[in-house]
């Protein structure tokens, strides 16, 4: 027994010497042999790791010219037509230093340094070139400045379908017991909410007209007294999306009247147009020195068709039933801007999951230059995904609105949040709102505001939802 305990003894200390003679080996010498051998071979696995950008010695404003003008990549100056006088004039603004910085770079190819040197994209930069100098000023449609409340942050807020239509539960409630002010039935947490966004983007689920003729043989159709446009404004909404399957229910001159009514509102609007080229068209915000592009298209209707699609002479809204057209929209947007947030009608009324048809659109979607998607129509809430690091909410059904005369049995709704971040990146959060009686409010905990996280949480694809709303793919 004896001889067995010393034996053990004998092996446990030769093995704690060696162990301990490992570590120090290791600490003097093997981390410097080892690491080179370690990260060839995870570089053969994953991939060449990042490597550090050369700088080259630029010297002058001259050499910085030469620099950008000759060896800067189309996506570097953002295919814009950048010459001697965009330069200078960028060299007056942010001085010679900060343009030799940016001309250093060995490879002029990532867009990305414009932004890190002056803190505006090139996008940006374009746009403050052309508005001083009055170059190329029609090319400028759509696009609006915005002060931001947070340097750090951009806040985008997104709801489902909105509504104040005659006959119907919510519209006769509100022309019932207000004097034309639908803040007394919003609580004060949501309406701050809405209007400090920086940019709010409702979808306008009704027409504005007093003329027209329902359209035979749809079961709804809604209309609005134009006065109530305003009540969009009342909310803070910045963007008014019209690319949904009730914006033609009184034809032709009730789109038209439609669009004028949002015109003289100074509400801008997106999806549906006098025509093609207006409809496809995104609006544009320049904010926190990056340009922000949201652009609307509706796959509804799918089996039938009594909502027009724009054409070249005709008005109607933008489809994406079949993905080309909106495809290339965004593809346009992007080109554009920074972000592309697309706002789309799709889906199936009802249908708390979202269906095949939706998630091959996204890819489309995601393929052609989408950075985040929000999706409506189905007149309840859907999941969210994570595709290829692009939120998208595929449905936030209604939001203040019901296709009935009688007042509708409560409901869950919701606010998507984006928030874009100082370095780039996208944020995304769910808001919980419920709507009962014809009043609306946000929820920032309790059962019901529990309930909803975890129901669009079971609705969802690899996502998690956090008891504040955020998410996060895993």
């Amino acid at each position: 027994m004896e001889k067995e305990t010393h034996k053990f003894a004998w092996i446990f200390s030769f093995s704690l010497i060696f162990v301990i003679t490992m570590v120090v080996w290791y600490a003097f010498f093997g981390y410097a042999i080892i690491r080179p051998h370690f990260k060839s071979v995870r570089e053969g696995l994953f991939g060449q790791a990042q490597a550090e950008p050369v700088v080259l010695d630029i010297k002058s404003a001259e050499e910085a010219y030469d620099a950008i003008l000759n060896k800067s990549s189309r996506e570097f100056i953002g295919n814009y037509t950048l010459d001697e006088s965009f330069l200078s004039w960028f060299a007056s603004k942010y001085g010679v230093e900060t343009l030799k910085g940016i001309a250093s770079y060995s490879e002029l190819s990532d867009p990305d340094i414009w932004f890190e040197h002056s803190g505006s994209s090139i996008h940006v930069l374009w746009y403050n070139y052309c508005q001083e100098t009055g170059y190329n000023l029609q090319s400028f449609k759509n696009t609006y400045t915005r002060q931001a409340n947070s340097e750090y942050e951009t806040v985008l807020d997104f709801t489902g379908d909105f509504s104040l239509a005659d006959g119907t539960g919510v519209g006769e409630f509100y022309k019932a017991n207000v004097n034309n002010d639908i803040s007394e039935f919003f609580s004060p947490q949501l309406l701050n909410e809405m209007r400090s966004a920086d940019i709010l983007t409702m979808n306008n689920e009704t027409t504005y007209t007093t003329r027209g003729e329902a359209l035979p043989g749809k079961p709804f159709t809604f209309r609005s007294n134009p006065m109530y446009a305003s009540q969009l404004e009342v909310l803070g909404c910045d963007v008014a999306g019209l690319a949904n399957n009730h914006v033609y229910d009184f034809g032709e001159i009730g789109l038209l009247d439609t669009l004028d009514t949002l015109d003289a509102n100074n509400i801008p609007r997106i999806g549906a147009g006098r025509n093609i080229d207006e409809a496809d068209d995104a609006v544009y915000y320049i904010i926190n020195g990056r340009k922000i592009a949201i652009v609307a298209a509706t796959q509804i209707e799918r089996f039938y068709n009594y909502t027009k699609e724009a054409t070249e002479t005709t008005p109607g809204v933008l489809k994406t039933k079949e993905a080309s057209k909106y495809a290339a929209a965004i593809q346009e947007a992007k080109s554009k801007s920074d972000y592309v947030i697309c706002f789309v009608h799709w889906g199936t009324e009802g249908k708390n999951i979202q269906e095949n048809d939706q998630k091959g659109l996204a890819n489309i979607y995601i393929e052609a230059g989408a950075d985040a998607i929000i999706g409506g129509h189905t007149h309840c809430l859907q999941g969210i995904e994570v595709k290829e690091d692009v939120p998208v909410f595929y449905s936030l059904g209604n939001f203040y609105f019901t296709e009935l005369g009688s007042m509708p049995a409560d409901y869950d709704t919701a606010i998507a949040q984006l928030v874009i971040k100082k370095d780039g990146t996208i944020e995304s959060k769910l808001i919980p709102c419920r709507f009962s009686n014809g009043y609306i409010q946000m929820l920032t905990d309790g059962e019901d505001y529990q309930r909803i996280l975890r129901d669009v949480a079971s609705y969802s694809e690899g996502v998690y939802i956090n008891n504040e709303g955020y998410i996060t793919s895993y």
